[in-house]
């Protein structure tokens, strides 16, 4: 049984979205509630088991009185404050943020982005082909998990997942300044001689592809890869008594892929090595 703790009830903050009255529970974000009231807000650095970034700046919101616009996912809702999701100016700077990413980094992998451009009207061609930010091949330097930071946005959730939230491993870290900053391990080694400790927590939290399974990119570089013929399927790790779920990503009687509930009590979506990579076992019919 796990057990739950038990905390006072939060009071209720009440204030203004989109001209409709809402409440959500005190220290919730503005973020959380346009997805209670069943809003898209775009967003790409948020993780629900991280610590806002504000890397991204795409969920951007106009708060009344404010200067500027305030990032949705880490600005917490406030008593009589009156925010608005949708006005010119968040879509305009919206439009902008989706245009320099788009513009520097392969988002063809990133969920909901490509609706987004078309949403937002967004024109990412207009900076040429040479604002291209890496232009460098994947690093397939093991058999676990790819890096290709031409996917990378810098949104520095790995680092985060990596580092002291987490894994406490500290083998990501972001290395240069400006334009020549990316994410790297220590010194640029491969990754066989990094710190890394395969636990693919990195993989879990990346929001655009750059870092993905083995088995995914040899998938989707054959064409191969079919999210929408996938089922999923959640079980419990057999490999020790802590009980991490796992949810099995299945596709031709194959399983491709291993990811972790984040609601999950016991992992809030992270594995070990065993967990995330060591499903061969199940399927080896040599």
């Amino acid at each position: 049984m796990t057990a739950i703790p038990l905390q006072p009830p939060r009071r209720l903050v009440e204030f203004t979205l989109d001209g409709q009255e809402a409440r959500v529970p005190e220290g919730a974000t503005i973020l959380d509630a346009c997805r209670a009231a069943g809003k898209d807000v775009p967003t790409l650095c948020e993780g629900d088991t991280l610590t806002p970034k504000n890397a991204c700046r795409v969920c951007v919101v106009e708060v009344e009185g404010a200067r500027t616009l305030a990032p949705a996912c880490s600005r917490r809702a406030e008593p009589g404050m009156s925010v608005r999701t949708d006005t010119e100016r968040t879509r305009h700077s919206r439009r902008i943020v989706l245009e320099l990413l788009a513009s520097s980094v392969d988002l063809s992998t990133t969920p909901k982005v490509a609706g987004w451009i078309e949403e937002y009207e967004a024109k990412p061609e207009r900076f040429g082909a040479d604002a291209a930010r890496l232009n460098e091949e994947p690093k397939v330097d093991n058999d676990l998990y790819v890096r290709d930071y031409d996917k990378c946005i810098l949104c520095y959730k790995c680092v985060d997942a990596c580092g002291e939230q987490w894994q406490n491993t500290f083998a990501i870290s972001v290395a240069g300044r400006g334009f020549d900053a990316r994410i790297a391990v220590e010194h640029d080694a491969p990754l066989t001689d990094s710190a890394c400790v395969y636990c693919g927590n990195c993989i879990e939290v990346c929001p655009t592809g750059a870092l993905s399974f083995k088995s995914e990119f040899d998938m989707r570089a054959s064409g191969t890869w079919d999210e929408s013929v996938q089922s999923e399927t959640t079980t419990v790790c057999a490999y020790c008594g802590v009980g991490c779920n796992l949810t099995l990503h299945v596709q031709d009687n194959e399983i491709v892929k291993v990811t972790s509930p984040h609601d999950n009590p016991v992992t809030h979506g992270n594995l070990c090595i065993k967990g995330r990579f060591g499903y061969q076992h199940v399927q080896n019919r040599d």
